[in-house]
């Protein structure tokens, strides 16, 4: 039995530039993985069968599923597997579980039947499920350009604690989409934010809450109901400065000290809220 870690993700810079000639937005950003992780285990099989331990979450509904069908097709490959996946990433979130577990698939099964596909032609693969599942081959520090598809490596992040807050609010399939039809022009950006943030990697310096930007802050608290409550609630447990971990109602949180994210991790449970406490995660090394 194969396995494979698809780990989460937070935004550390989100901006949205003009709009292109394809109709997509361009973006600049600076993604981050982090030590949250949906479990992946493959076992050979005579054809495709996808479990998994969450009930809520729909194979039909996930990149896993159209994952497992372009690489099989792609490939002539003529038997199966029995996929299994236990979910610990928040569904719709705004962490990129979805996006980490097309990814995971494609580098699962590459190896499981042996297809010994390039780093490159994976990469070809992932970008027809979603523009940021290639990132998710290498994780750590990266540079996100076009509609998201073009990765750049960084230099990695000072270690950060992670505390992460999950809202109990809905977030329908298709949310990104209508966030990003709620921005005007007042709200696009020219990606200077993120091109500091590249600046300070670079320099290694220390990232403070002053250099985190994300773009649908400034729509989705009306977008997700009770979301402002909840970053209060997070203020209250001791964050210095709560931000949208992405596209979804996920908030965190980073400090340099782990007593100090534990404090903030208890004030948030202490309140009957669902929180996470993790770190920062490097690189990691592809099944390929």
């Amino acid at each position: 039995m194969l396995t494979v870690l698809a780990p989460a993700k937070i935004n550390l810079t989100l901006e949205a530039l003009a709009k292109r000639p394809d109709g997509f937005r361009e973006v600049r950003s600076v993604i981050q993985t982090i030590k949250l992780y949906d479990r992946f285990s493959f076992k050979p099989g005579k054809k495709i069968v996808i479990k998994c331990d969450d009930t809520g979450w729909l194979a039909g509904e996930s990149l896993v599923s159209r994952a497992a069908g372009l690489l099989k097709e792609t490939s002539g490959y003529a038997e199966g597997a029995t996929i299994e996946l236990s979910k610990k990433i928040p569904l719709l979130s705004g962490l990129g579980g979805d996006s980490s577990d097309a990814a995971a698939v494609l580098l699962g099964l590459n190896k499981l039947w042996g297809l010994a596909l390039a780093p490159g032609e994976l990469a070809r693969l992932a970008s027809q499920l979603g523009s940021d599942v290639p990132f998710f081959f290498f994780g750590g520090t990266a540079l996100l350009q076009g509609r998201g598809e073009i990765v750049s490596p960084l230099p990695p992040l000072p270690h950060m604690w992670v505390v992460l807050l999950i809202p109990p609010i809905p977030c329908p399939k298709g949310k990104t989409g209508r966030l990003y039809a709620s921005l005007d022009r007042t709200h696009y950006t020219d990606g200077q934010k993120t091109e500091k943030l590249v600046l300070l990697l670079t320099k290694g310096g220390d990232v403070a809450p002053d250099n985190l930007f994300n773009v649908f802050e400034s729509v989705a608290f009306n977008s997700f109901e009770g979301l402002d409550d909840y970053r209060k609630k997070f203020l209250k447990a001791g964050a210095g400065s709560a931000h949208l971990a992405g596209s979804g109602p996920a908030l965190f949180t980073m400090v340099k000290e782990k007593a100090k994210a534990e404090k903030i991790y208890r004030g948030l449970k202490e309140q009957g809220l669902k929180a996470c406490l993790t770190e920062t995660l490097g690189n990691i090394e592809p099944v390929i």
